[in-house]
């Protein structure tokens, strides 16, 4: 019986699914108000407070909406800071 080594198999470093675009989709709910979402959308993204009324406007008549799309880090960090009053998110690739 002979027993052979497994080949190492090289992978490259970069992950194929960490270089596509994710998004951060922002979901409707009953507990917070206009105010708290446009307030958290604005620390979340930096978008002025036009741009986060109108993405609150469309999270709250379509269910659901996406607040962000960019880099999985990025999305990371967004998603954070949404969740920071517990606003119900999820992060699509």
């Amino acid at each position: 019986m002979t027993l052979t080594r497994p080949t190492e198999i090289q992978q490259d470093d970069q992950d194929v699914l960490t270089q596509d675009p994710a998004k951060v989709i922002l979901f409707n709910d009953d507990i917070h108000t206009f105010d708290e979402v446009i307030t958290q959308l604005m620390k979340a993204i930096r978008c002025s407070p036009e741009e986060a009324e109108s993405m609150a406007w469309e999270v709250h008549n379509n269910g659901k909406a996406c607040v962000y799309t960019g880099e999985m880090h990025k999305c990371l960090r967004v998603n954070s800071v949404l969740e920071e009053i517990a606003l119900h998110t999820q992060i699509e690739m």
